[in-house]
């Protein structure tokens, strides 16, 4: 039998289309394939709990784990990849404002696609605005659904930069995201006093030298 997963992969096959871990796949999916993924899901995770040697029959702790971790995936932590893109509204910049204004710090929880460890940390964003403004609720949206996928920081950092670009049709987008990665503080080095910042110029921050220090200059003051 054809499971759920090998459905929508020959969807996307069939388009021409990519499922790479940090792609958004919410439009090969139909109504019923979602909750099915999830019970997929867990069965595959149930065989990593049995090679793992545990014993989920008689472990209290793990005799849910298997559905758990599947339901955690789909609908949380990678809910990026299965959920449509958020609703965005746009207004036309009526006060004609000229001027750069940045949103921080927006909370980032995201999945190291190398280890399936966590990425947490805070992203900056700036707009120097164009005919069109978006209400400041949206900007932490969109970076949700981005981060909300298995990636590395700088593709998360440009596929945000992509997306407010897009949404906003702005003068120039920054985009400033610091974090912390569990592939280098839970294994590894486990170093806990290092950061990775990584950022994002279009338009005029990237055009224009003073924008993109006010811009710097502005999120060093902000908490």
């Amino acid at each position: 039998m054809t499971t759920t997963s090998e459905k929508i992969r020959n969807r996307i096959l069939q388009d021409n289309g990519k499922f790479f871990c940090n792609d958004n796949i919410s439009s090969y999916l139909e109504p019923d394939d979602f909750e099915a993924l999830i019970e997929e899901v867990s069965g595959k995770m149930q065989g990593v709990l049995e090679s793992l040697v545990i014993d989920t029959k008689n472990d209290h702790n793990t005799q849910d784990t298997a559905h758990r971790v599947a339901k955690m995936f789909c609908t949380e932590i990678f809910s990026g990849r299965y959920l449509p893109q958020p609703k965005i509204t746009a207004f036309p910049n009526v006060t004609e404002y000229d001027q750069v204004y940045v949103t921080g710090p927006i909370s980032i929880r995201s999945t190291c696609a190398h280890h399936f460890q966590s990425i947490k940390g805070k992203a900056y964003v700036g707009v120097f605005p164009g005919k069109n403004v978006i209400g400041l609720s949206k900007f932490n949206r969109m970076v949700d659904w981005i981060v909300s996928r298995p990636q590395i920081q700088e593709e998360m950092t440009i596929q945000i930069a992509d997306l407010i670009e897009q949404e906003t049709q702005a003068q120039g987008v920054a985009v400033l995201i610091q974090a912390e990665h569990g592939c280098m503080t839970m294994r590894g080095v486990r170093e806990h006093e290092s950061d990775m910042t990584t950022s994002v110029m279009r338009g005029a921050f990237r055009e224009h030298p003073h924008i993109k220090q006010e811009f710097f200059n502005i999120v060093a003051r902000m908490k």
